[in-house]
């Protein structure tokens, strides 16, 4: 099997975990979340995001967190960052890394972005424009990668143009997402290649989904097509909130363990995440997801 040595994990579980909960979610609670994360070894923990609490209620308190986060040297803080006004507020954070975000699909790009995918490129320009001025690495990602759930089923070709777009612009690494966790390995195989005949490799990361219980397999699937960096939410924390009966994010726990029975480098203590995953459940009221976080709650009772 060709797996890499060694593999990058890019904590979402802060943002995309949190993100759809219904309960609000303390800026306290988010701080130590962040602060156990970035203990239990994580390099780069996607914070929070710059969009409007009226379309995302539970990053209403994204200028609190970002100012109270005891920032770690070596330790990167993406945000994600949608337009102008956005990336204001990254800036005036002293951000060192944002990420922007569109779509394969123009009827999902409409539901998320309220606008176009063309549309979405327009509004990116002036955003890279200033993070060149103020020295920001800039992240992209691509949503519906494999299925829209208005869609239907999204072609690699059309995920390609998107990627590529997103490359030539700037972003140094494009993370593909499945979305709604639809996808199988051979269609996230197929969805990969195309998009590296466009983009370098090792420019790629991928984002699974857990809804129908696939992601572990479509990550060993493409670590074999090259694929070295994926996104993971502490607990399996996540979902959409544009895409109805999207379960949450791969678990960190779960593809740490998986890493580790592979012999793959990754640099995270799995004891640490599971307490992390288990605290922030406690504050959530609710089981974790991550069937490893499960394994390792009721081993330890």
């Amino acid at each position: 099997m060709n797996y890499p040595k060694k593999v990058r994990l890019v904590e979402v579980g802060p943002r995309d975990g949190l993100q759809n909960e219904k309960q609000p979610v303390s800026a306290a609670v988010k701080i130590e979340l962040v602060h156990r994360l970035q203990e239990a070894g994580l390099r780069e923990i996607e914070v929070t995001s710059y969009v409007s609490p009226k379309w995302v209620p539970q990053m209403a308190s994204t200028d609190e967190v970002m100012a109270r986060i005891q920032r770690k040297p070596g330790v990167s803080y993406p945000v994600l960052v949608p337009n102008k006004q956005g990336m204001n507020g990254a800036i005036e954070a002293k951000c060192e890394e944002i990420a922007i975000f569109t779509a394969a699909s123009e009827a999902f790009c409409h539901k998320n972005t309220n606008c176009s995918i063309d549309e979405s490129f327009e509004r990116f320009a002036p955003v890279m424009e200033a993070a060149q001025k103020h020295r920001m690495k800039v992240r992209g990602y691509v949503s519906t990668v494999i299925a829209c759930p208005y869609d239907g089923k999204v072609a690699p070709a059309k995920v390609a143009d998107v990627s590529e777009r997103l490359f030539r612009m700037g972003c140094y690494e494009v993370s593909l997402g499945d979305t709604i966790g639809v996808g199988t390995p051979a269609e996230c195989v197929a969805m990969i290649d195309a998009v590296a005949a466009r983009v370098p490799r090792e420019k790629l990361a991928a984002h699974f989904h857990d809804t129908y219980g696939q992601s572990l397999a479509n990550i060993m699937a493409v670590m074999e097509r090259g694929i070295a960096v994926f996104d993971t939410a502490v607990a399996g924390l996540g979902g959409c909130p544009y895409a109805k009966g999207a379960s949450g994010n791969v678990g960190t726990e779960d593809v740490i363990y998986l890493m580790n029975g592979l012999g793959i480098e990754h640099g995270v203590d799995l004891d640490a995440i599971a307490k992390a995953g288990r605290a922030i459940c406690v504050a959530l009221g609710r089981e974790p997801a991550s069937k490893v976080a499960q394994a390792l709650k009721a081993k330890a009772a």
